[in-house]
């Protein structure tokens, strides 16, 4: 009776919050990702791709956001959730959210996709179903490849506790002496290599057969413990905490990249946040796994013994060449919009005449690297200045900057070492730029640099020429194809001063007083947007038009929530398009009555932020990189760009007009923040990841956001 009591006065609290807690709200997101791998329309091999894809973003939420909730459990600090709940009871409510999504997940994958394998000419099933001579050589694999790689690591008297490795598959094995020796029984500790492949294959005439590798294992595992009897085993993952704050001092230059190799060990030995687990478990081994890392069943995901842990594994299957041409074709990006009919002879020229406003992935990112290309080969460009977050393998950026030192030009680079997860490829990559004469910044000081800024210095007879390109988007070549995202290029004097001033800031000491088209974080980000947002309510109070239209990833920033709060209570319209998690409320009588969020998920990642504020009909539009969330203001470099160039402002217009009328990849969010699909019943349907390769000039200068 108590826990009915406790459970329905968390609901209460939950549901009396004017925020939507940002941590539900990201599982509400993920199940809107495994609703793509529940669309029939989509092949076999998409739908395994999306189901890869919710157990990866599962994994960044608890070593991320789990692991933060629980620097402040482990430390004895206070946390007030956005729900209104405390840090103990909202690692409860949390991590039972988690383990309903997990358990949906599973069922799904079981229930309606595993049948389909089999008509699509694979199937993944377990070592004892294959043929006898297909067995014979999958031992034969275990006793060449295998074998030598395993190492048991036994936990007893004599022996430390070992240090189990982040997301890897382990076996625990309890042992005991044969008969005659008095020593009780004992844990040992298996671990799979991750350079091993997730599943053997076979392939027959007819189809291919995957077979899961710890299978294998686990029918060759006597091997490993000679003359002792195998009681028990369990499979097991182990999710670590994965969230570290870096506290550089302002002089950083000299240690910095040794510190952030030595935090990132941190990822090895941090804090077990949860441990899933195959099958039915053996209370030993799992007793002593939640005693030592201070764990109870919360923190323990069990799936079913047909079932696999990890589903990541399922991209070694959506990648294999068989399947190539099975594999929907991306569409070939169209030219942009603002790009010269009559191509010029090199892109110094286009940009010269006409701002280029580049919408990826349905525009190539081809002129940005052009640009830089040329950049480093012309013999008239004196510098290049870049911030780089995330980088390509193989990065033609990273190429482009290399030629241009070596042909003796200044490369300034601002490398953002601490971009999550791609931290050792960023060290790599500055140390090759540093290494060749490049001027390299390694951050600055505790601000995570997440701006997408180029400036290049070109001398043209007796003057110099300075092209620019602002982005939502990272340098990366790859991303380009599969994210959506804006970028404007263009020789603007003013967006050419207001960036070198902002690099300025960056690599020196400077504070300018003013930009006159950018919004800069930290600094003024979030009080300039609240001035935007506040000047659209005097507009409503005093009965003129208004409107507010932002497209962004997230939506967490309290100060912000509240004044388009506000804004609503005086009546302005307002539309918000947030990917991800939103902690505002829509929808809310006498709170939030003309605000209305949609989600947009779907063929594309959408990652590009614009914000559209309506100004009496003559409006102002940013793009850029930032979010509206407190990291974004408060915690890193961050920049928004005013649109000036009427074609590109009305393209971007009409990109929030597109988004609006999609009624195919849409989710509209409810009040009490669950979703709901848009739906097209009796319309004709709009799926922007089709339409927008398709759009013409002729069609986006009419188009309006608000009367």
């Amino acid at each position: 009776m108590t826990t009915t009591l406790s459970k329905d006065r968390l609901s209460v609290l939950i549901e009396e919050s004017d925020y939507i807690s940002r941590d539900l709200s990201w599982l509400k997101f993920n199940y809107r990702v495994l609703d793509q791998a529940k669309n029939e329309e989509r092949t076999i091999f998409e739908r395994l791709k999306f189901l890869a894809i919710t157990a990866s973003n599962l994994d960044e939420f608890f070593m991320i956001r789990v692991g933060s909730l629980y620097n402040y459990l482990d430390y004895g600090k206070q946390r007030i959730d956005y729900s209104g709940l405390r840090e103990i009871p909202f690692r409860k409510k949390l991590l039972l959210e988690s383990q309903i999504f997990f358990k949906d997940q599973t069922d799904y994958y079981l229930e309606a996709v595993k049948p389909l394998f089999r008509q699509n000419n694979f199937e993944i099933v377990p070592l004892e179903s294959i043929h006898q001579k297909e067995r014979e050589r999958a031992n034969d694999y275990f006793k060449k490849f295998i074998y030598p790689m395993l190492t048991p690591m036994v936990y007893d008297g004599y022996h430390t506790f070992p240090v189990l490795m982040n997301k890897v598959l382990t076996f625990g094995v309890v042992t005991k002496a044969l008969k005659g020796k008095k020593e009780g029984k004992k844990l040992s500790f298996v671990q799979i290599p991750q350079n091993l492949p997730r599943f053997f294959e076979i392939t027959r005439k007819d189809k291919i057969i995957f077979v899961p590798i710890e299978q294998i294992i686990s029918d060759n595992i006597s091997k490993l413990f000679r003359n002792v009897s195998i009681i028990a085993w369990n499979l097991f993952r182990i999710t670590r905490n994965g969230d570290f704050t870096l506290e550089e001092s302002d002089d950083i230059e000299a240690n910095f990249i040794e510190e952030l190799q030595s935090k990132l060990q941190t990822r090895k030995t941090g804090r077990v946040v949860r441990i899933e687990l195959i099958g039915r478990e053996n209370k030993w081994i799992m007793k002593t796994l939640k005693d030592r890392w201070e764990l109870d069943d919360f923190n323990i995901f069990i799936t079913d013994s047909e079932s696999l842990l990890d589903f990541t594994g399922f991209w070694q299957i959506v990648n294999h060449p068989e399947f190539a041409d099975q594999q929907p074709e991306l569409t070939r990006p169209v030219p942009p919009l603002s790009f010269p009919s009559q191509k010029p002879d090199n892109i110094f020229d286009a940009l010269k005449n006409q701002d280029i406003l580049l919408h990826m992935p349905y525009n190539s990112m081809e002129p940005v690297l052009e640009l830089l290309e040329k950049a480093a080969d012309d013999q008239g460009v004196l510098a290049i200045k870049l911030t780089i977050y995330r980088l390509a393998k193989d990065s033609r950026v990273t190429s482009a900057l290399l030629k241009a030192a070596e042909n003796g030009k200044h490369v300034s680079v601002l490398f953002e070492v601490k971009a999550r997860f791609d931290e050792e490829n960023n060290m790599k990559e500055a140390k090759k730029l540093q290494k060749a004469g490049c001027f390299v910044i390694y951050g600055i000081g505790s601000y995570k640099t997440h701006t997408k800024l180029l400036l290049i210095v070109r001398k043209e007879g007796k003057r110099v020429t300075r092209y620019v390109h602002m982005s939502s988007g990272n340098y990366n070549e790859n991303t380009s194809r599969l994210y959506t995202d804006l970028g404007l290029m263009s020789t603007n004097e003013v967006y050419a001063e207001d960036i070198s001033e902002f690099f300025n800031v960056i690599t020196g000491h400077s504070r300018p007083n003013y930009y006159e088209y950018l919004i800069t974080a930290p600094g003024d980000m979030r009080n300039k947007l609240i001035e935007l947002i506040q000047t659209e309510a005097m507009h409503a109070k005093s009965g003129l038009s208004s409107g507010i239209v932002l497209k962004i990833n997230s939506l967490q920033d309290k100060e912000v929530i509240d004044e388009l709060y506000l804004a609503s209570a005086d009546g302005v319209p307002i539309k918000l398009i947030v990917r991800g998690i939103c902690c505002l409320r829509p929808g809310r009588q006498g709170l939030s009555d003309n605000i209305e969020v949609i989600s947009i998920v779907g063929d594309y990642l959408e990652h590009s932020r614009i914000y559209y504020f309506h100004n009496l009909g003559n409006p102002k539009v940013y793009g850029g990189s930032a979010d509206i969330m407190v990291r974004s203001f408060d915690r890193r470099i961050e920049s928004l760009f005013l649109i000036v160039d009427e074609l590109c402002k009305q393209q971007v217009i009409n990109i929030l007009n597109y988004n609006l009328k999609d009624n195919v990849n849409t989710y509209i969010m409810n009040e009490d923040g669950n979703y709901r699909e848009k739906g097209h019943e009796g319309e004709e349907l709009f799926n922007i990841h089709h339409r927008f390769f398709d759009v013409t000039i002729d069609e986006i200068w009419d188009v309006r956001l608000f009367d």
